[in-house]
């Protein structure tokens, strides 16, 4: 039977050549600079507190991270996405990508802020009047509550496998290809979810499997 592909597409160059132990051993700490920046553009806080209650706490707080309400609204009342929006989006999931997979080991390539690597990601623009129902992105997040319960353990299913190559790189210097789809169908099945529900660049239900 043949597999309908689904409209969001991402995969992950599988590197052959022997791994560099030294910065797998260490990727927690090579990885905190590139996510630092991806803080700063990912819209998160961070907050510091010390010493007892009544002394200074100090709150930093970047703006950006993917637009959700804003393409919405523009799909529902104007039903239009604005093109620099889309790009954003886009662009921004691809950083977030390479981050993600630099982090789960399965590059050692450091991320780049704006090539795409061996991390490949992408979904077309979307011919909003032709292709997306106005009134969808009110209810998405409720359509897509049985894949956030499926991710949910998946989620936790590829951090304890991430954990286990860490260990399998130091000791063979090689990342078991079978675990490396796995982690990669996890990331993949995140993607689709996020375009669905978050960026809203397509209408079609993400398919409940890892593969493309």
């Amino acid at each position: 039977m043949q597999t309908t592909q689904y409209p969001v597409q991402f995969s992950v160059d599988y590197q052959d050549s022997p791994r560099n132990r030294l910065t797998v051993g260490l990727r927690i700490f090579y990885a905190i600079p590139i996510a630092i920046v991806l803080g700063a553009v990912t819209g998160n806080t961070w907050t510091w507190s010390t010493g007892n209650s009544g002394e200074t706490t100090t709150t930093v707080a970047t703006a950006g991270g993917l637009l959700a309400a804003g393409p919405a609204m523009m799909i529902i009342f104007r039903q239009k996405y604005p093109r620099w929006w889309f790009d954003w989006n886009l662009e921004l999931q691809r950083f977030i990508n390479r981050v993600s997979a630099y982090l789960a080991l399965m590059v050692d390539t450091y991320p780049s802020t704006d090539e795409h690597q061996a991390v490949h990601l992408d979904y077309a623009y979307p011919d909003v009047p032709r292709e997306l129902n106005r009134w969808l992105p009110l209810i998405k997040w409720l359509l897509a509550i049985p894949h956030f319960i499926v991710l949910f353990f998946l989620d936790i299913a590829a951090f304890f496998v991430v954990v286990i190559v860490w260990f399998t790189i130091l000791f063979t210097g090689e990342y078991p290809p079978e675990l490396f789809r796995f982690v990669e169908g996890v990331m993949r099945w995140n993607n689709r979810v996020v375009a669905y529900t978050v960026t809203f660049v397509t209408d079609a239900y993400p398919p409940f499997r890892l593969s493309a």
